[in-house]
């Protein structure tokens, strides 16, 4: 007999933690970024599902019925990275959150007043000068190290790359890959950053390289993806954009040379629900040295309502590219649509994790299930999955470099092991709610106040171009009927040379489709990838 999900999760939550570590309380409203908000004590999880409503609870049961697999590998935590905190001798900078929250300065009433807005006093910022001889990954300024959150045990890497052109003008970037869960080593080392990594685990020189003209910020978040490690995991993108802002007040207070340029926030896949909720996590400090100028979200989820609709047009031919299940596979996916939708209707009015998790694992289960027993490569429809289990065999080159010993000093990494993604990570986000929350509501304050990048390659399944087109077009923002009647135009090589995709723009809201990019654009068309980057930076499509 199955055991309703409702029971189950309480007994393996008691099961999989020590009595003293917390779980996330979920929030109610989207707009509570509060952090402290969301945790209780592991105990009290049992008094939240005696407060299940009869339909809650029967939706979770239903779904688990339907589902069995998804629920019975259900784990709301993860086991830490084992570790070695190096001495603070190994390193060449410390930054203090509580010296940086402890400027007073006075404003123009005469006032004293903090110089930095946000709560920094438990964070510091390691930093290490990285030799450009030693690995050869670059030849620029390059900076690496952690922030650490030391009342709660965080501690997150990341890899900084000067510009290869004028990192005194030059704008700067963060990278953020998505999963959730997957380092953004994956996107230095396989996509945007100044070297890839061949199977023999060479470096080898990457011209189309983002840095090529912008400083670039690559950061393992959350905590325990990649390099980054912590005994307490984040299970929900709020609590991750805490980190993030912390991050880069404090990173650029030691490196003030790069603050007064422009800065801006790219990513791809999970990045879409990471994106807007940084961006207004930054913006909300009205004190603050990130001057943040514009997002781009590549191939995102962001608005899973729209976006879950596209999955069967996609599959089935109506995408561009041949279709990839038969009739009846795709008959069976229009069937199972309704309910879909249903589910994650139910998940945006209540923003409880009751609703969203079951909307989660329906819709996951009905609308990529199909496609994913093909065989076919759910980040590029046009090739078959390879042997590693993300489809690309570059995963395991990147995974094997950076595990070597050399690697790991030259950039002081911390962790005794180096994993391109976490999937302990993947499904506490889903099960914490993470996966359906409608991180679109937003976008709309963001683009009163900076421009947005929507991006996607054509040849992507799993985040693919439909979708996000369709999101762009059905977000609500005082520009929404011009934007959706503005003309689709060709997108050039360079403004002039060859067709590389098309792009429609109002106001602030920019949409481009890359073609012949998969999942990881600037994998599939890296000069492509730069060009658009380059331009957009430049503002050639800003308001």
């Amino acid at each position: 007999m199955k055991v309703a999900a409702s029971a189950l999760l309480v007994g393996a939550a008691s099961a999989a933690v020590a009595p003293q570590q917390q779980v996330l309380r979920f929030p109610e409203q989207l707009k509570e970024l509060n952090t402290e908000a969301w945790m209780k004590p592991l105990q009290n999880l049992e008094e939240s599902l005696k407060s299940l409503t009869g339909e809650a609870r029967r939706i979770w049961d239903e779904v688990a019925l339907m589902f069995p697999e998804s629920f019975d590998k259900a784990a709301l935590f993860s086991s830490p990275k084992a570790h070695t905190r190096k001495p603070d001798s190994e390193w060449d900078h410390h930054v203090k959150g509580a010296d940086v929250q402890g400027v007073w300065v006075e404003n123009a009433k005469g006032e004293k007043e903090r110089e930095i807005d946000g709560k920094l006093e438990n964070y510091n910022l390691r930093v290490k000068k990285v030799d450009p001889s030693v690995l050869g990954v670059d030849k620029v300024k390059q900076y690496s190290g952690y922030l650490d959150d030391e009342e709660t045990d965080k501690h997150l890497f990341y890899w900084f790359f000067e510009s290869r052109n004028d990192p005194e003008n030059d704008p700067v970037v963060l990278w953020l890959n998505g999963g959730p869960g997957c380092s953004s080593m994956m996107g230095l080392f396989m996509e945007l950053g100044p070297a890839s990594i061949n199977k023999k685990l060479e470096v080898v020189h990457n011209p189309f390289s983002w840095n090529n003209n912008a400083s670039v910020l690559f950061l393992d978040q959350p905590v325990n993806v990649g390099y980054s490690y912590s005994d307490n995991p984040v299970s929900n993108t709020v609590a991750a954009g805490k980190d993030v802002y912390a991050l880069l007040t404090l990173f650029f207070k030691q490196f003030p040379e790069y603050s007064k340029q422009s800065f801006h926030i790219s990513g791809e896949s999970y990045a879409g629900h990471y994106i807007p909720v940084f961006a207004s996590e930054i913006l909300s400090h009205k004190k603050r040295n990130i001057n943040l100028q514009s997002v781009l979200i590549g191939n995102g989820l962001t608005d899973g309502l729209t976006q879950y609709e596209y999955y069967r047009p996609m599959a089935c031919g109506d995408g561009g590219w041949p279709a990839v299940l038969d009739e009846g596979s795709c008959k069976s996916m229009d069937n199972a649509y309704p309910r879909c939708a249903s589910l994650i209707q139910n998940c945006y009015d209540s923003e409880s994790v009751w609703s969203c998790v079951p909307a989660s694992i329906y819709c996951n289960n009905a609308m990529i299930g199909p496609y994913q027993r093909t065989g076919q490569n759910v980040y590029d429809v046009r090739r078959k999955c390879g042997d590693n289990s993300l489809c690309y065999d570059e995963i395991d080159w990147i995974s094997n470099y950076l595990n070597r010993k050399d690697v790991m000093k030259a950039v002081g990494a911390e962790v005794n092991s180096y994993d391109s993604c976490n999937f302990d990570i993947n499904r506490n986000f889903l099960f914490q709610g993470d996966w359906m929350k409608p991180y679109h509501r937003v976008v709309p304050s963001l683009l009163k106040e900076i421009p947005v990048l929507v991006y996607a390659g054509d040849a992507d399944y799993i985040c693919n171009w439909l979708g996000n087109k369709a999101w762009t077009e059905a977000l609500e923002w005082e520009g929404q009927k011009e934007y959706k009647k503005s003309e689709t135009k060709d997108l050039l090589q360079g403004g002039n040379g060859d067709k590389i995709g098309d792009f429609k723009s109002h106001g602030n809201l920019t949409f481009v489709r890359i073609h012949g990019g998969g999942h990881m654009v600037p994998y599939d068309q890296p000069a492509a990838s730069a060009d658009f980057f380059t331009r957009w930076l430049a503002g050639e499509w800003w308001a």
